[in-house]
């Protein structure tokens, strides 16, 4: 039978990719469309996938697809090709990354019970029947108009670092809690211009989906997310109305679509924009660091996962095991 799966470590993996120089295209691709059966059509993928030399992580469920992946720029037009035998994939927009670099180190395809988890289970709601496309001069020019609100269908650390001009944030600490809130927060703006986006088009799509079941009038979403508003206003030279970094969510953790730096380093207040993990794997905090708390923390987000982070593995053993005695 053909492996389905990944069998190496993340260690090896990593080092593998960093001695690695093979030019790869980083992009980002997703459809709402049934599915009947995800199990078989993942592991068709991952054949197709793995062949390809295909990097990344996808989610199939029965309403379709979400995939964040990157693929060696030899083999691009064949993984086009072979996206096109796909009836439902065929000719799908492809949002190419803003910036090139080291994305991913493995294939990961998972079937879940929704691409996004949305919590909507109201039978009668279609996320098919979505608001209208925005694209980048489009967008610029409603944004733009006093009857327009710009809503921001992300979490907190993605807005933090960057954002469209005079866009709100909805704050809550997930997806199935704003969509709620957004409808609420938007009530007696139901005749005005309620443009939504996201990161690569996938949230912000279900999201218009909700404002028009609920009774909005005028909705829009940005066609691909920022990710294509940035190719788009890079190739037909376009002012941009998008501010600072777009979080993405691979090892890369943002592509810079300006200069402006908007937020600051949560440990000492400096004009920072750049995420890291916490280095103590039990921890694995997100946060944003400037380089001189990087540099005297270690990448750590307090002096405790510092201490535990300079601990060899069998230290790190052992002071687990104690504690659990404990």
């Amino acid at each position: 039978m053909a492996q389905l799966f990944n069998r190496i470590s993340r260690e090896e993996l990593r080092a593998k990719i960093a001695e690695d120089n093979t030019p790869r295209t980083t992009m980002s691709f997703y459809k709402y469309f049934n599915i009947e059966d995800p199990q078989a059509f993942r592991d068709e993928l991952w054949k197709n996938f793995s062949a390809l030399g295909v990097l990344g992580r996808v989610y199939i469920a029965n309403e379709g697809i979400n995939a964040q992946i990157n693929v060696p720029t030899a083999h691009f037009e064949d993984f086009k090709s072979y996206l096109n035998t796909i009836p439902d994939l065929n000719n799908i927009r492809l949002n190419l990354a803003y910036e090139e670099d080291k994305s991913f180190i493995l294939l990961k395809i998972k079937v879940r019970p929704k691409i996004v988890a949305d919590g909507i289970d109201d039978p009668n709601f279609d996320p098919a029947k979505t608001g209208q496309y925005l694209k980048a001069k489009e967008f610029n020019e409603l944004s733009q108009q006093p009857d327009t609100i710009v809503v921001d269908m992300r979490n907190h650390y993605e807005y933090e670092v960057g954002h469209f001009k005079n866009a709100i944030e909805i704050p809550s600490e997930t997806f199935r809690e704003q969509l709620p809130m957004a409808a609420e927060m938007l009530a007696d703006a139901k005749d005005k211009n309620i443009i939504m986006y996201c990161t690569g088009g996938i949230r912000c799509e279900k999201a218009s989906a909700y404002m028009v079941h609920h009774g909005f009038k005028n909705v829009y979403h940005v066609e691909g997310g920022i990710i294509n508003y940035a190719q788009q206003i890079k190739t037909e030279n376009l002012p941009s109305q998008f501010i600072g970094k777009n979080f993405v969510f691979d090892d890369r953790l943002g592509e810079r679509i300006t200069e402006d730096v908007i937020a600051q380093c949560h440990q000492c207040g400096a004009t920072a924009d750049t995420h890291t993990n916490c280095s103590n794997e039990g921890c694995h905090l997100l946060f944003i660091q400037c380089e001189q708390c990087k540099q005297e923390m270690n990448n750590c987000c307090s002096d405790d996962c510092k201490s535990i982070a300079a601990l060899s593995i069998e230290e790190r053993k052992f002071s687990t095991k104690v504690k659990m005695q404990n």
